[in-house]
């Protein structure tokens, strides 16, 4: 199959699903199409009628305060014919709201959330096995994972170039709380079949992990062509370059659809308390069970977390992590909220604004 050759497809095929359906008007003209990619000011959609490419008006793009209230690769949008000039122009007039969303801080000193894959069902959480391999990042992705409304499923990649399977593994499953774990080799097809049986036709799985891990060669295993270029990783530090450079939406031919990403770098956290809890249920449900509610877990008698690390049920590495992310939790809703005390205090300025240029009675 030519790479850039896609088969014909029906809304339920792209995702389309009752979610999406309610939120039409009964007598609703315009056409439903789904995100694939974007390119500067255009849309790159797929819709019923084939390939479109949309654009935003521009006061959507001036009113628009937060980035994530664009547009993103999987949105599903709701576009109107530009006119006679060029059929496959479209403009976009709504963006629905979505099912889920995978979503961290903006990277820098601006506070926003980025949305990484929009309307999916699965998260592919990917590190290889190789030096790459990292327990601590595998944490912090689990944890956007749980709070973007997705299923998260980890694959240890590389098992090929790996000498210590088990112990790794074990060391993954030491933190995974209930999430699938699958040893495979994308480049020796190894692995593949079971997690595109994540993939059914009509759902959307998200790739994501750092450069190298092997995210471009399992998608192209998925589609059966090589659609994303792959490269080699350095040998010195397994480190891969950026061959992915976008985000793209695939259709799979015997199966659903599936989202490549850019390798992240940075992962900053835009989660909440519930995130933490399903990413570290195993921490919360001991510590539970302390003496004390207010229990800090260093030397207070009856706490059953120090307990836990003694009998070696829990280890201290897990325990720096679970108070790690509860730090960087409360210091983003310190950042959330003062953002949203912004934003009203904004809000409040432009509407005295208003006010004042509307005529009086005198006028």
């Amino acid at each position: 199959m030519n790479q850039d050759t896609q088969p014909k497809t029906t809304l339920k095929k792209l995702g389309w699903r009752k979610f999406f359906q309610q939120q039409l008007e009964p007598d609703c003209q315009l056409i439903p199409a789904r995100v694939i990619r974007q390119d500067l000011d255009r849309y790159h959609l797929f819709s019923e009628k084939g390939q479109l490419v949309g654009t935003l008006p521009g006061r959507t793009r001036i009113e628009t305060e937060s980035r994530a209230d664009l547009p993103t690769v999987g949105d599903w949008v709701l576009v109107a014919p530009v006119g006679n000039a060029d059929p496959d122009q479209f403009v976009i007039q709504k963006t629905l709201l979505r099912s889920s969303k995978f979503s961290r801080k903006e990277a820098g000193d601006r506070f926003d959330e980025q949305i990484i894959a929009a309307n999916i069902d699965a998260v592919f959480i990917v590190t290889g096995l190789d030096d790459n391999f990292s327990p601590s990042r595998i944490e912090r992705y689990l944890l956007l994972a749980w709070n973007s409304g997705a299923s998260p499923v980890i694959v240890l990649n590389k098992a090929d170039l790996c000498d210590d399977l088990d112990e790794k593994t074990e060391q993954i499953r030491a933190i995974a709380t209930g999430a699938p774990i699958h040893v495979v080799s994308a480049l020796n097809n190894s692995g593949i079949e079971k997690l595109k049986a994540y993939i059914p036709e009509g759902t959307t799985a998200a790739v994501l992990g750092s450069s190298g891990v092997g995210k471009s060669t399992i998608i192209n295993r998925f589609l059966g062509y090589d659609h994303f270029e792959t490269g080699n990783v350095r040998d010195f530090d397994s480190k891969g370059r950026h061959t992915t450079t976008h985000r793209e939406l695939c259709i799979m031919q015997d199966g659903g659809l599936v989202i490549d990403t850019p390798g992240m770098r940075e992962i900053q956290l835009w989660a909440d308390e519930d995130a933490l809890t399903s990413s570290f249920e195993d921490v919360e449900s001991i510590a539970s069970t302390c003496r004390f509610n207010d229990c800090k877990h260093q030397s207070e008698p009856g706490c059953a977390i120090r307990a836990a690390i003694d009998s070696g049920e829990l280890s201290d590495e897990r325990i720096d992590s679970y108070r790690k992310f509860q730090r960087e939790l409360a210091h983003f809703a310190e950042k959330f909220n003062a953002s949203l005390r912004s934003e009203k205090k904004n809000d409040r300025k432009k509407f005295a604004k208003m006010t004042r240029k509307r005529p009086t009675k005198r006028d």
